[in-house]
């Protein structure tokens, strides 16, 4: 059987979602294997998930490239803030009420300047994957990475090395270096 042709990329930030997640602060963006996700209208992302509506209207129909940029935004598209507070949360995925901040940054600052910010908790996410990673983290590190401010992730990453540094922890303990690194996080909460 042949396989599909990879689509196109349609839109310049894949790791932000039209609908505001932060696709490239989750799990499955940083999966190996055909159960990772190429974020939104990312490589690949039309043979993984065929339809998307918020893609049609503001991708395909409007040109933008999050409803944040858009002039009637937020739409009836979208729950109200109320209703996505008071949504379960998945423990592995920031809460779905951080879509619609990020939506209103966008709105406020820019797509660029959002863009910016979100490349920054990108690169310190995977610092922390890279280094503290133990098999076991990468969920909680992404849910920091997405929650946490970016100079309080960057305090705790830093004090994180001081502190394996300063123990001589082997950089084989993954355990222990992990363990570290979430204590750090849990104490910026």
């Amino acid at each position: 059987m042949a396989k599909k042709p990879t689509s196109p990329v349609v839109k310049k930030y894949p790791t932000i979602a039209v609908c505001g997640l932060d696709c490239g602060l989750c799990p499955r963006y940083y999966t190996a294997g055909p159960s990772r996700c190429p974020g939104c209208a990312g490589p690949d992302f039309f043979n993984k998930h065929p339809s998307c509506s918020f893609i049609t209207c503001c991708v395909k129909n409007k040109g933008l490239v999050a409803c944040g940029q858009c002039t009637d935004f937020p739409c009836p598209k979208f729950k109200s803030e109320k209703e996505y507070r008071l949504m379960k949360g998945s423990s592995s995925y920031p809460p779905p009420g951080k879509m619609i901040a990020n939506l209103k940054a966008i709105k406020e600052h820019g797509i660029e300047a959002f863009a910016g910010q979100q490349r920054r908790r990108i690169k310190l996410l995977e610092r922390m994957l890279a280094d503290f990673d133990d098999g076991r983290s990468k969920s909680y590190y992404c849910r920091s990475a997405a929650l946490l401010d970016p100079a309080a992730l960057e305090s705790a990453l830093d004090a994180a090395t001081r502190k394996i540094k300063a123990d001589r922890i082997p950089s084989d303990d993954a355990k222990t270096r992990a363990k570290t690194l979430r204590a750090l996080l849990d104490a910026a909460q």
